[in-house]
Order: C-alpha cells, then structure tokens, then sequence
C-alpha cells in the first residue's frame, strides 16, 4: 500500500531527507519500521531497534502495532524534551 512518510529532527538530518511516499509491505507501523531498517544505511541507524523512536500515524501518537491503511501518513521522530 502506499504510505507517505516524514522524518523529524535528528531522523531527517541521519537519513538526509524529511520525506518520501512508499509502497509499504507489511500491514504496522512496526511493519514499516522493520523495512525502513532493512534499507540498510543510513535508516539502518536512524531507526534502529533499541533506539527510543516515536511514531505518529496520521498525526496521532501511536505503537508498532497501528495499522496501516491506503495514503496514511506516518511520521518517525525522536522523544522531545521540553525546558
């Protein structure tokens, strides 16, 4: 399915760019995170297991088990701290 996403903060700098549409494979976000890591570098890094990611989906906070639908949007950014 087609899937536009966006990338925020340190996520865009790593990767290079701040967006893409994509066909997506799999049917989570979780789903679309394992495939983006399996781009290699630099999303390899930028989202990484292990790595505190957040994730939107259609501007709404979500977990890796969201599913995806047809034109969604996602985003991938990194927790923010306020002062």
């Amino acid at each position: 399915m087609k899937v536009r996403v966006r990338y925020f903060a340190s996520i865009r700098e790593a990767i290079g760019q701040g967006g893409e549409e994509l066909q997506a494979r799999g049917e989570t976000l979780g789903a679309l995170r394992d495939e983006l890591i399996a781009r290699g570098e630099p999303y390899a890094s930028a989202l990484a297991r292990g790595r505190a990611v957040r994730m939107a989906l259609d501007q709404a906070m979500s977990d890796e088990s969201a599913a995806l639908r047809e034109g969604c949007e996602v985003a991938f950014f990194p927790p923010v701290t306020g002062g």
